[in-house]
């Protein structure tokens, strides 16, 4: 190339220094065109999945230069595969209306059954679509757990090319609603290219492609609206919101980048919503895919606390400037949190150098923390800062069971008309008949309707702990407490609720 097609004007009676200028000149041009075809080789995790270029930049064009979407959709096709499952079904044959079935069901079915010489459970199979993509050339893809869920039968098919193989599953997690599968092919596959979902700006433009409805390959395309998004699916959520179209059959499909990345999976629809859809950051599945792999599971960090939400009343009862941090509102006995010193009402701020702002940012923050791991952890207590040192366990899969609450009233009840309240102390018979073991504080038996307790949330059966940080576990305790209110307008109660204690203010009536 010319040096004067470039607008630079090269003397060639020196020699020397012109051919320098021309060598350089052609350096720059062929690191250019490097980065332009993506020559250069960029893989992460031992070269288990394609990992794309860091650039920070917005992937998509300018507005007054509309992208266009044909070359990417022309070469990320052939990445995407549709995927069809079978689910073997099986129920009992005499069962016509399930909806009325009772606690003696299963008592007359077994003399029915016996009587007609057991008649077997009747079978049937249920399909179901979706989709997902291809992130290693042995044949591993990606795509949601739901679409694999319960499957007897796995069919991956290709858009490009119609051929269907047979996939089983490797590893898979409903939490996090992804899993890998895995199909033989002595072909070499193609792979997807995995994007930073972190780089994403809201307004950047988007695509999404799948197998909407069974239609096959499909492209839509749009822009990130949100990210971050909880949209109470589990409890690590932390969607992508697009307005990009995402319909049924689309799940476990990608969501590209314009550079072709893939930086979503996209998972979820809002049923009757329109440019409303949601994908998993491509980031969080990252943190978790080795151990899909190797273990067809995953292990996550645990500490041993219950969080929730620091809302502007509740900083403020602590004495706190803002509502940043997360408010710990249980200590599991014996786990890592309270072996490190921590406690509830302790407010945390850092955890393993990471802020802690928002109330998702803690569970997210700690499943990903692999267990064993020694990390710091900053808290605000009676507003003082301390730090802990802390190291990570991990959790049995248990669920928490909430405690009944259909308890009579009982001797030595107390009512309060101010807060609309009907407590008395917890005895060992009562939790006994609760199913609780060493409870103290006071159990409410009933909430009158349209009073500060129930707007607050407070229900019969819950187990009041805690006033303003003051214990009540008489009656006396418990009048002293709403004593000392009279001049307030917000009350902090601690309350156990199931196995978990969780702090609620409750908004004073002035009359």
């Amino acid at each position: 190339m010319e040096g004067k097609k470039l607008g630079l004007r090269v003397k060639t009676g020196r020699g020397t220094p012109a051919l320098i200028l021309v060598a350089i000149v052609s350096l720059i041009i062929g690191a250019l065109i490097t980065a332009r075809l993506d020559w250069t080789n960029v893989t992460s995790a031992g070269s288990f999945w394609k990992e794309g270029a860091v650039n920070k930049a917005p992937s998509n064009a300018s507005a007054s230069n509309m992208p266009s979407f044909v070359e990417l959709a022309k070469n990320l096709s052939h990445v995407v595969v549709n995927i069809s499952t079978t689910q073997v079904i099986k129920e009992k044959q005499f069962a016509p209306f399930p909806e009325f079935r009772g606690p003696l069901d299963d008592f007359f079915n077994d003399d029915f059954n016996k009587f007609f010489n057991e008649t077997p459970k009747r079978e049937f199979k249920r399909q179901s679509l979706g989709s997902g993509f291809l992130i290693n050339k042995e044949g591993y893809i990606l795509t949601n757990q739901h679409v694999i869920e319960n499957a007897t039968e796995i069919i991956v098919t290709f858009s490009a090319d119609k051929k269907e193989y047979k996939a089983k599953v490797i590893g898979q997690d409903q939490k996090l609603d992804v899993a890998l599968i895995k199909i033989k092919s002595a072909e070499d596959l193609p792979v997807a290219v995995v994007g930073n979902s972190d780089d994403l700006q809201i307004g950047e433009w988007v695509l999404a492609i799948g197998n909407p409805f069974g239609l096959g390959g499909t492209v839509t395309a749009g822009i990130v609206s949100q990210k971050g998004r909880v949209i109470g699916a589990g409890p690590y959520d932390n969607f992508i919101q697009t307005d990009a179209s995402i319909n049924p059959g689309n799940s476990g499909g990608p969501l590209f980048n314009m550079r072709g990345e893939v930086v979503g999976i996209n998972t979820a629809i809002v049923a009757g919503g329109q440019g409303i859809g949601f994908a998993s950051p491509i980031n969080m599945v990252k943190e978790v895919l080795v151990q899909l792999k190797d273990k067809g599971k995953i292990t996550r960090g645990w500490i041993g606390v219950a969080v929730q939400e620091l809302t502007p009343d509740i900083a403020a009862k602590f004495g706190l400037k803002d509502s940043k941090g997360v408010l710990i509102s249980s200590v599991t006995p014996g786990d890592p949190a309270e072996q490190a010193g921590m406690k509830v009402g302790d407010v945390l701020t850092m955890f393993d150098g990471r802020p802690m702002e928002e109330l998702s940012d803690l569970p997210r923050t700690v499943a990903a923390t692999p267990p064993g791991k020694t990390v710091e952890v900053r808290v605000v207590r009676d507003g003082k800062e301390k730090t802990f040192s802390l190291k990570v366990g991990t959790k049995a899969e248990d669920e928490i069971v909430e405690a009944s609450s259909g308890e009579d009233k009982g001797a030595g009840e107390s009512a309060d008309k101010r807060f609309g309240l009907a407590v008395q102390p917890m005895t060992p018979e009562l939790a006994k008949r609760l199913g609780m073991k060493d409870i103290t504080g006071m159990f409410i038996a009933s909430v009158r309707a349209e009073s500060p307790a129930a707007f607050a949330g407070l229900r019969r059966g819950d187990v009041i702990k805690e006033i303003d940080k003051a214990p009540v576990t008489t009656l006396k305790e418990f009048n002293h407490a709403l004593a000392g209110l009279e001049k307030k307008d917000t009350a902090l109660f601690l309350v156990l609720r199931g196995k978990t204690t969780i702090f609620i203010i409750v908004k004073l009536n002035k009359d």
